[in-house]
């Protein structure tokens, strides 16, 4: 049995089909308080499985909270919530918005190939319909003031789900905003960057991760990978939520996260905003959750939550 897929450190792919993931440190769930904020993992849907982790803050106002789901990355075939770098991002985040967070644990790829991380996480946005009145955490979610946030795949994830949402409707839900962190996007053409063969490695991975998370036959043109590939009015377009892409100046992805945004102003999207940490890389607020650009990070998310 040979491995035909893997990144260094966090999965394996086998000849067999099997797959062999390595999880870094991970937090419990325990609904005991800490830094400002309390937690604890809930069930979205029991038979898939879909899990989340609700966060919420330890002296909430009196008034009603925004509620901010959030989609992790790891190309599609890794991460989890559970991870410390996203636990300690999303409480603290939990704080510093006053909002609920509900941070969900989608199926993986290969052995749940894409649309189903697009599907589960859209079913969160159903089990919050459903569970305000009976889930006493939600009591005081606003919902309608939920927001959709993500990095890297859990980026691109945040568009799917947007325009599934839109096209559903899901009740009591309303989409006020779309915060994407180092969006995860692709084509089979390849952009200006991809083609310096200083990238060879970053295209190489982007290529596995892709190659292992759409479905059978397709390629980058899928529409999961290729945002231009979206069969959208331009009505549609126009009732787009406000969004709000965030880049770092020394990830590989900028380049496709720019391109994003450009495209979604094309359209005529009525707001998109681009922010840049120049000198940060992907998705430093998971791997250094405690640094200073996190930290600026968090407030600028907040200030976007608070000006829509």
């Amino acid at each position: 049995m040979s491995i035909v897929a893997e990144a260094p450190g966090f999965l394996q792919v086998f000849s067999d089909g099997s797959v062999k993931r390595f999880a870094p440190e991970i937090m419990p769930a325990s609904v005991q308080s800490i830094n400002g904020y309390k937690f604890k993992d809930v069930v979205i849907h029991p038979s898939k499985p879909i899990t989340a982790r609700l966060f919420l803050p330890e002296s909430p106002p009196s008034s009603l909270l925004p509620v901010l789901v959030y989609f992790h990355g790891g190309g599609f075939c890794i991460g989890s919530t559970t991870w410390l770098g996203y636990h300690h991002f999303l409480g603290d985040f939990s704080v510093t918005s006053q909002s609920i967070i509900l941070s969900i644990d989608y199926r993986l790829a290969p052995e749940n190939r894409l649309p189903i991380a697009y599907d589960d996480c859209y079913s969160s946005l159903e089990w919050l319909s459903h569970q305000v009145t009976v889930e006493p955490w939600l009591s005081l979610a606003d919902l309608s003031s939920v927001y959709l946030s993500g990095d890297s795949a859990g980026g691109n994830i945040t568009h799917c789900v947007a325009i599934k949402a839109m096209r559903n409707r899901v009740p009591h839900v309303t989409i006020k905003g779309l915060l994407l962190i180092h969006p995860y996007f692709g084509s089979e053409k390849r952009t200006k960057k991809e083609m310096d063969e200083g990238a060879a490695g970053e295209v190489e991975m982007n290529d596995m991760f892709w190659g292992l998370s759409i479905p059978e036959g397709s390629n980058r043109d899928y529409f999961g990978c290729n945002f231009e590939i979206q069969n959208f009015s331009a009505d549609e377009w126009r009732e787009f939520p406000a969004t709000v892409v965030y880049v770092a100046g020394l990830d590989f992805l900028n380049e496709r996260g720019v391109m994003y945004a450009e495209f979604l102003g094309k359209q005529g999207v009525k707001e998109v905003e681009l922010v840049e940490a120049e000198e940060e890389s992907h998705v430093f607020h998971v791997f250094h959750p405690l640094s200073e650009a996190t930290r600026l990070l968090q407030q600028q998310m907040s200030n976007f939550m608070n000006s829509h």
